[in-house]
């Protein structure tokens, strides 16, 4: 099978980035891509929960959700809109931030609802609160479709590597981590993470990330690592995206992750132990 991964620079309206996202998964599609996956908030980055309000609407409402949907049943491929931030019904008026695996149909088959929330300060100038404005969610998610078995993570989820072992334990075999990645973090932790998944698990890991500086009509302007990585079974960085808008397309073949979980069956060596 052959996966692209989308490499974006999203504003804070999910209506201009748009046709430049679909314009992308179309190139994808051109070179061969049987799964197009894109960044976390593929539709809206922001540091304004006042600007979110304004422009994020419910699941059932989201054009971005929508034209996937019809540009899946279109090109006939899988789609992993990496996520989306959502309207909820809960009662604090915090967002979802969810990722959707669409089949060839156009039918959403998984969604997920990123667990941990980015709340940390890296320095006096650059803090992070997500769960200010977006509830986590308590569910991890395998999506089973006619590709691969494929489980479902993003951004900072990738700190947590219980998450990952579950989902390769119950079969998982590409983890995607769509994400939106600081570059305080960025420099000394995105790659080594995504490789130490990878390699633990016996899985491909494909990582597609906002990159840039990212425009904004109020609030603060917030800036994303990029890089976006594949990173193989065997912890091998298959394709790297750098640092500027990018579609790019590697083929991947599943009998690596037999092989790799072969030779280090590590998801089969589980032992109790006390302590400390």
């Amino acid at each position: 099978m052959r996966a692209a991964v989308l490499q974006l620079t999203s504003s804070d309206d999910p209506l201009a980035n748009l046709p430049v996202t679909l314009a992308m998964v179309d190139d994808a599609v051109a070179q061969g891509a049987d799964l197009i996956c894109t960044p976390e908030v593929t539709n809206c980055v922001s540091s304004s929960r006042r600007r979110q309000q304004e422009v994020l609407c419910h699941e059932a409402d989201d054009p971005t959700l929508a034209a996937f949907r019809e540009a899946a049943a279109r090109h006939g491929k899988h789609l992993l809109l990496g996520s989306i931030g959502l309207k909820t019904n809960d009662p604090d008026g915090r967002f979802a931030n969810r990722s959707f695996v669409i089949d060839p149909q156009g039918e959403i088959i998984a969604r997920y609802d990123k667990i941990h929330m980015f709340d940390v300060q890296l320095s006096e100038t650059e803090t992070y609160r997500e769960s200010a404005g977006y509830r986590p969610g308590s569910v991890s998610v395998l999506a089973e479709t006619a590709l691969a078995k494929i489980g479902l993570t993003i951004c900072y989820d990738v700190r947590f590597p219980h998450l990952h072992r579950g989902l390769a334990k119950t079969g998982a075999q590409i983890i995607t981590v769509p994400a939106a990645f600081s570059p305080g973090t960025g420099p000394a932790h995105w790659q080594p993470l995504l490789q130490a998944r990878a390699i633990e698990t016996g899985a491909f890991v494909l990582a597609p990330a906002q990159c840039g500086t990212h425009a904004a009509t109020e609030g603060r302007k917030r800036s994303s690592h990029g890089h976006s990585l594949v990173v193989s079974p065997w912890g091998e960085v298959l394709a790297d995206g750098g640092v500027a808008p990018s579609v790019i397309t590697v083929d991947l073949d599943l009998a690596d992750v037999d092989d790799a979980r072969q030779k280090i069956p590590a998801l089969t060596h589980d032992r109790p132990f006390e302590g400390p």
